[in-house]
């Protein structure tokens, strides 16, 4: 079971990875980062990355509610630009967890699809604590 840095190395082998990072939602900081950042700044590419990840499991019009386990109904966020994606992936934990995984992929040697396969069987693995 690896742990953040492990994580965040497997994610940069994947097609066209650019950047990872695992970043805590409620306080917009990076557990960990390796890679490039969009615009230079890990720390301010995780504040920028927590607003939307509090959006997406905070508010009713992208949930369906919680399922009977109590794990957020939100998996995972995509936005595409011209150029890239972002995937951002939340971490089912044992405690009360507000993470998720970042990862920058370049639109031309990305895969989507499998980087989004990938990424949720690295989070199910993490090991946090």
């Amino acid at each position: 079971m690896p742990g953040i840095d492990e994580c965040l190395l497997e994610a940069m082998r994947l097609p066209g990875a650019r950047g990872a990072a695992l970043v805590d939602w409620t306080s917009g900081l990076a557990l960990g980062a390796v890679g490039e950042a969009p615009g230079g700044d890990h720390e301010t590419t995780a504040a920028e990355a927590a607003e939307l990840a509090r959006m997406a499991a905070e508010h009713g019009a992208f949930t369906a509610g919680e399922d009977e386990d109590g794990r957020p109904p939100v998996e995972d966020v995509i936005i595409s630009n011209r150029d890239s994606y972002h995937l951002l992936r939340f971490v089912d934990t044992s405690f009360d967890s507000s993470v998720f995984l970042h990862l920058w992929l370049g639109r031309e040697e990305g895969n989507l699809a499998l980087a989004r396969i990938r990424l949720g069987e690295m989070a199910a693995r993490l090991v946090l604590g």
